[in-house]
């Protein structure tokens, strides 16, 4: 009997799929596009995603390279030069009712604003993902238990209970990152759970559990790769919320504090000089504003991109056919 015979089928490599070409040589197929590489370029083709995209890298390069932006520190007080109209003995954007540069303001705002933003939605969606990871996944008492506490937290006005935790325990930065990430994680927590209550009935699941994988290489190496995509697109939108938040504390007197500086600081400030230059409360509201609607734009447009039931055309699907199908009709 020859070595051939011996060779099991499942050792012998497959020939990569081929079709004949219209000269009649064999062309080697390419493999199909992921789901992150047709997610980006079904986002490049959304032209609202792709402009706040760039506006938000914008505010970060700003914020990032601010020194050298502006050679004015945004703290330093000049009563010699109050409220400067724009382009005054070199201020951009003119100065406030302390003689501080506004456009320096603004930027080393931007770096606040920014920070407290992303740091918010991480620390909320790793909290989120995890309570809603374990709750969907067992389901049963510790569903239940999850579940009632994410409605308590639901049921109180949120914005009331920051106010009072940091009036109590003060109003440092770090007390106020704390704060707003554990009153923003049930949003997060909720759609994981949905999403895992669907997934753990999936074939593979119980393939994975049959060979005797742990539960928590089920939870994490299966079920949240597949359910990462609504927790990205959440994240990206919790951004947003966060800098308002944050904006509202600050407003309030119990967000940053002096020599530190954030939008909503400088419209508190503003507010008692409305009649002498309004602009000084424009400038930090617009800048919350274009902020926000790009990072709302940006999550809306992964959403559209990322969407599994988002339908193929017809197009694409005939082009598959001819490109995949072994008949190749």
């Amino acid at each position: 009997m020859s070595d051939a015979l011996l060779k099991s089928p499942s050792s012998t490599p497959e020939p990569s799929p081929a079709r004949p070409d219209k000269s009649g040589r064999t062309e080697k197929l390419k493999r199909p596009p992921g789901p992150w590489r047709t997610g980006w370029a079904s986002f490049r083709k959304n032209p609202y995603a792709v402009t706040g995209l760039i506006v938000l890298i914008l505010f970060i390069l700003m914020a990032a390279f601010a020194p050298l932006l502006t050679k004015y520190d945004p703290a330093k007080i000049d009563m010699m030069f109050t409220n400067l109209k724009a382009g005054t003995d070199g201020h951009l954007l003119g100065t406030d009712e302390l003689g501080r540069d506004i456009f320096a303001r603004l930027i080393y705002s931007a770096r606040i604003s920014l920070l407290v933003g992303f740091s918010v939605a991480i620390g909320a969606v790793l909290i989120g993902t995890l309570v809603g990871a374990v709750s969907g996944y067992f389901g049963g008492f510790i569903d239940s238990c999850f579940m009632r506490l994410v409605d308590v937290m639901n049921s109180i006005p949120l914005l009331f209970l920051n106010i009072l935790i940091l009036a109590i325990f003060g109003t440092k930065f770090s007390y106020m990152i704390i704060v707003l990430v554990l009153t923003s994680w049930m949003s997060v927590a909720r759609l994981v759970r949905g999403t895992f209550l669907q997934l753990r009935e999936m074939q593979y699941v119980e393939a994975a559990r049959a060979i005797g994988v742990s539960n928590a290489g089920i939870i994490f190496r299966h079920l949240l790769r597949n359910s990462s995509f609504p927790i990205i697109v959440n994240a990206t939108l919790m951004v947003g919320s966060a800098i308002l938040s944050e904006s509202a504390l600050s407003y309030l007197g119990l967000g940053i504090q002096a020599p530190d500086t954030s939008w909503g600081l400088m419209l508190s400030n503003a507010q008692q000089f409305m009649l002498v230059d309004p602009l000084q409360a424009i400038y930090p509201g617009m800048c919350i504003l274009i902020v926000v609607l790009a990072v709302n734009f940006i999550g809306d447009g992964l959403q559209d991109a990322f969407n599994p039931r988002k339908k193929t055309t017809g197009r694409r699907l005939e082009q598959w056919r001819k490109r995949f199908s072994k008949s190749g009709a």
